[in-house]
């Protein structure tokens, strides 16, 4: 059962002490324990717009993220908190409450910058929270959104300060939802209603002109339109007229609240709760809680050191740190599964190959669906070595058990047969035929005696062989036989006895050809495994083409409707490209796939040897 967080308040995430930042290694634990895929909620804006107010009512409490009566900003850095989602089951809600932007008391204004960067950086949906209207003044105190591609890099291989496509940014990009609080106008264009919605989007439209200032002002207005293809909008209105009341929110009861404002805010949480997507990166990998820790500590670690996040290798590091414990959760799987269904020996080798085959196989199953960007199949190809030693030692144990146990039987049951010789017994006339009675009862009771493993024949060969010098002494002592029936019976004997040599002989084989088919079956399923991956890994990735598509496709018409015709052209080079990459997806998927196999497979018969062996004698393992 994936892990729940209990968070009974919230606790601060990134510490902004002299305007450094830093991660809280008490709130970076709470998330490390958190198994769960995360929804991530941020909220950012100018200080004193109550914006904690709004987390503390997805949080279903009025009092948690300090709410603060005077001008002084209560929230410093990033704080959190964890709460299980109310309509996701084994989802956990994650809200980040931000520090305001825009206290004039702060020397470094990048630090404002960084703060907005990581909000949108560790988001699934963004919250811009701002007063009174969407105005000029209000785009422009979001100069923010302009800085974050000089504050971030998507991909590894481009330099600071090198301007990236922005389809780079979209695919990582949360949604984004603009609140305007204490608004007081109608919602209205030219005297005809319109929805909240509309009211941003009109807000958003470029202003025609040339001129430096438009253009600058045109500027959040375009980041939004093009990062953010998710957006949408709220209004609120003063939550009470009463100003003593305004001062101590977290204190009033909801009759004490204007019924319009609690009405908004419903809304506004049913809104989050029934839309605001699980946190995904680029690839689709699904962030839990232990992976949106490691994103929290690279980043601000990147940060403190002065340089630019890099999202590519965020998710390169990521990928390192998930694919060990990736590796790690399927080989424990695997031992577990294992001792729980090896409570008996069992009795037959294939009973314990195919238990081994179907532990595998899930252990698998575990690796595949935690791990990502495994290029080089080091951690699969790691997962099966250890996999193979873990068989082994299951293998040894098991045989020595099912040795041990027999053994252990035979002295039992061979005990009445062993007294019988040593007392003479059957050193009579009629002997041998004595011995060859007792000798067949000891046999029968030792078939009788239950879970004696697969060694069980094996151990009774050889013990019967053991006795071959006694029997033939008894034989050759009966007086009762003629030298005739005693030669055919000695002729019986060696027959016998070359039998059991041959039968533990091709025992032998079988169970080597055992053992080298249980390992062609773990390398077929490793590449059945891979293959269905990768298909869907590109399926995945083709999706998130087509929605950057689609969203592209729709700005450029907004451009265009709204006679940006030059603004619209300068977008075709983002939209062939991404048409192009989704071609290219679909036409070099099987090369893509089978070049994955091909190095899964070169990997894979170095931790397979048995399967090294059949590549070597140039046996085809593989249709």
């Amino acid at each position: 059962m994936a892990s729940e967080p209990i968070m009974m308040a919230p606790i601060c995430l990134v510490e902004n002490q002299e305007e450094q930042l830093m991660t809280n290694p008490k709130a970076l634990k709470i998330l490390e324990n958190i198994s769960q895929p995360v929804v991530v909620v941020a909220i950012a804006g100018l200080c004193r717009t109550g914006k904690s107010y709004l987390m503390n009512r997805l949080a279903g409490q009025n009092l948690g993220f300090p709410l603060g009566s005077t001008v002084r900003s209560e929230t410093k850095g990033i704080w959190m908190w964890c709460v299980p989602h109310p309509t996701k089951p084994n989802h956990t809600l994650v809200l980040l409450d931000t520090e305001g932007l825009g206290d004039v008391k702060k020397n470094d204004p990048k630090n404002d910058s960084w703060i907005f960067a990581l909000a949108v950086l560790l988001s699934s949906t963004f919250v811009y929270n701002s007063m009174s209207t969407i105005n000029h003044q209000a785009l422009e105190q979001l100069h923010y959104v302009t800085e974050l591609t000089e504050l971030i890099r998507a991909k590894s291989s481009s330099t600071p300060g090198e301007v990236e496509d922005s389809t780079n940014f979209v695919s990582f990009f949360p949604d984004f939802i603009w609140t305007v609080r204490d608004f007081t106008l109608e919602l209205k264009i030219d005297e005809q209603p319109i929805t909240e919605d509309e009211y941003l989007e009109d807000a958003l439209k470029l202003i025609p002109g040339k001129n430096p200032k438009i253009q600058d002002s045109n500027m959040p207005r375009e980041c939004i339109r093009h990062f953010f293809p998710n957006r949408k909008c709220f209004v609120f209105d003063w939550p009470t007229s009463d100003k003593n009341l305004l001062s101590h929110m977290d204190e009033m009861s909801e009759d004490q609240l204007d019924s319009n404002f609690q009405e908004q805010s419903k809304n506004f949480c049913s809104y989050i709760f029934t839309n605001a997507k699980t946190k995904t990166l680029r690839e689709g990998i699904i962030v839990t809680g232990n992976r949106l820790q490691n994103l929290v500590a690279t980043y601000v670690d990147v940060i403190k050191k002065g340089e630019i996040p890099c999202l590519e290798n965020a998710v390169t590091t990521l990928a390192q740190r998930e694919n060990l414990m990736a590796k790690k959760k399927a080989a424990d799987h695997y031992s577990e599964q294992m001792a729980r269904r090896l409570t008996i020996c069992p009795d037959t080798l294939q009973e314990l190959v195919d238990v081994h085959t179907a532990c595998e196989k899930e252990a698998l199953s575990v690796f595949m669906e935690l791990s990502f960007k495994d290029e080089n199949r080091e951690f699969q190809k790691n997962l099966m070595d250890t996999i193979e030693k873990k068989k082994g030692e299951f293998f040894l144990q098991n045989e020595e058990a099912s040795v041990k146990y027999c053994q252990a039987e035979l002295t039992k049951l061979s005990k009445p047969l062993m007294e019988s010789i040593s007392e003479g017994t059957f050193a009579v006339p009629g002997g041998y035929k004595l011995y060859l009675e007792a000798k067949k009862k000891f046999e029968l009771d030792y078939e009788l005696v239950p879970h004696k493993g697969f060694k069980a024949n094996e151990v009774l060969q050889h013990f019967l062989l053991s006795q071959t010098a006694i029997e033939k002494s008894i034989l050759q002592s009966d007086k009762a036989l003629t030298d005739g029936e005693k030669a055919i019976a000695v002729e019986r004997a060696k027959k016998e006895e070359a039998e059991m040599k041959q039968e533990q002989l091709r025992k032998k084989e079988e169970e080597e050809m055992q053992k080298m088919e249980m390992q062609q079956r773990s390398y077929e399923e490793n590449i059945a495994q891979l293959k269905e991956k990768m298909e869907r890994d590109i399926e995945n990735h083709r999706v998130i083409l087509k929605r950057m598509l689609d969203h592209y496709m729709r700005v450029q018409e907004e451009l265009l409707k709204e006679g940006f015709r030059k603004k619209s052209e300068e977008l075709n080079r983002e939209i062939n490209q991404l048409k192009k990459e989704i071609e290219t997806s679909k036409k070099y998927e099987s090369f893509l796939i089978s070049k994955a196999i091909d190095v899964a497979g070169n990997v894979l018969i170095i931790a397979l040897p048995e399967v090294f062996k059949l590549v070597r004698e140039g046996k085809k393992i593989l249709n």
